[in-house]
């Protein structure tokens, strides 16, 4: 099972982007699905977006629509969540967490938390009012 990492949190005014990078330790992500996944305090944790290993069009909860991409970097060997138009409601730990080698995932994208086995530690993302 590939271990991932995350980065690339931090605190930024509402109106305002960050852009997010889950990272696998010591292999690549070719042919891994990848999620992300956000926990607010007190609030369970909600499934934001999810992106398929070999095409397709990526999945995103409905808060997030037309705010947050999630790309692969394949120079990088990350991918990435690029989050504009902050809102303090997206304040939470975002997780990352991937699926595969060469997982069902293939056309379709994960688009539930239980699609995946395990999670990376996250990185805190605080949006200011």
């Amino acid at each position: 099972q590939v271990q991932v990492v995350e980065s690339g949190g931090g605190l930024v005014q509402a109106g305002g982007s960050l852009r997010l990078s889950c990272a696998a330790s010591g292999r690549t992500f070719v042919n891994y699905a990848i999620g992300w996944s956000r926990q607010a305090p007190g609030k369970e944790r909600e499934f934001v977006a999810g992106i398929s290993w070999n095409g397709g069009s990526p999945y995103y909860v409905d808060s997030v629509k037309g705010r947050f991409t999630i790309f692969r970097d394949s120079a990088k060997n990350t991918v990435n969540l690029q989050m504009n138009s902050l809102q303090p409601e997206d304040t939470a730990v975002y997780h990352c967490a991937a699926a595969g080698p060469r997982s069902s995932f293939n056309i379709q994208p994960p688009t539930k938390l239980t699609d995946f086995s395990s999670w990376g530690q996250g990185t805190q993302v605080t949006v200011s009012s």
